[in-house]
């Protein structure tokens, strides 16, 4: 099987954090044996870049890779004011042109903007900079509360960690599920927040015992999402109003409860989509759903496939796995 070629643009002043987000997920193998990825680290301006920390970074590699890449991800830019080089900006273009996927993480939607790329697309970018990148590019429809927004061929996140986020939500799409959570794991980190979910809490709250109370039922719930849930008998089970419960958990996960119920949910799906061939009735009563035709309507919402083609593509390959070894 070819692998998928990852291209993460470099460039002067670099932060190695923006830098090796990208870089930890793609290089992370998802199981046992060689990458499915074959990962380049590019140069827009030189062979030796200063990062912001103070070292330089090396890459044989010029923006000549980006025309072999099926994903191109822009892990940053250095600032919101500053256009991009004119080379890298027109190999982004070619790119888009041949329908590979673009990505910009953080400040990196900057780059995408100016090349236009984002024109007539919802976008999103670090918090700090939404009103900027809504100002400069009227033409882009900026979404300033999520993590992440995928529009299919443009992909932008949000600020520093969200750009984790976003990574592991393109492997769950290329490879699955079970291979993003692994190489989540590996990382010590989620393995899925949605898109929507807020990028930063308003109001911190402290560790309290209702908050050990709420960890420990929401772990009961990922056991047993076939239940119902309703708000009210949930926010009694922590002996909170239905108003105190929903504003306590927005604080502490930047989410809607129903939200949060959703993506797991449809995380389980996904899960099960993989590994078994449960009918879609009996996966969408394991999850609570009801009925195949909710499951479809919500699953195609969420990942822009139905569950058939999900099966399809990763429980297939599964299977071709199994028939090899």
């Amino acid at each position: 099987m070819r692998k998928i070629r990852i291209v993460v643009v470099a460039f002067d002043r670099i932060s190695p954090f923006h830098l090796s987000v990208p870089c930890a997920v793609f290089s992370a193998p998802p199981r046992e044996g060689a990458s499915p990825f074959r990962l380049r680290v590019c140069s827009a301006e030189g062979k030796r870049l200063h990062s912001d920390a103070g070292f330089d970074i090396a890459t044989p590699y010029g923006l000549d890779e980006i025309g072999r890449a099926d994903v191109v991800i822009v892990p940053s830019w250095r600032d919101a004011d500053e256009r991009p080089p004119e080379a890298l900006l027109a190999a982004l273009q070619r790119a888009a042109k041949r329908g590979k996927r673009i990505v910009g993480l953080c400040l990196g939607a900057f780059v995408l903007a100016h090349a236009g790329l984002l024109n007539d697309h919802r976008a999103t970018t670090h918090w700090f900079a939404t009103e900027h990148l809504a100002t400069a590019f009227p033409a882009i429809t900026v979404d300033r509360d999520v993590l992440y927004v995928d529009e299919g061929q443009m992909v932008t996140s949000a600020g520093v960690a969200a750009g984790i986020d976003c990574c592991l939500h393109l492997v769950r799409q290329m490879l699955g599920a079970e291979q993003a959570n692994t190489i989540a794991r590996r990382m010590v980190v989620s393995p899925f927040r949605t898109g929507g979910q807020a990028q930063f809490i308003d109001q911190p709250v402290p560790v309290l015992p209702a908050d050990e109370r709420m960890a420990r039922l929401l772990e009961d719930i990922r056991r047993q999402l076939h239940l119902p849930h309703l708000l009210d008998d949930i926010a009694d089970r922590v002996a909170m109003s239905r108003r105190s419960f929903t504003r306590h958990f927005r604080q502490l996960t930047g989410s809607s409860f129903g939200d949060w119920l959703m993506a797991q949910r449809l995380g389980h799906a996904q899960h099960l989509l993989e590994t078994t061939s449960l009918p879609l009735e009996r996966i969408a009563q394991d999850i609570g759903l009801g009925s195949p035709v909710t499951l479809r309507q919500q699953f195609q919402r969420a990942f822009r496939t139905s569950p058939m083609n999900y099966r399809r593509t990763f429980n297939g390959e599964r299977a071709q796995a199994r028939g090899a070894a």
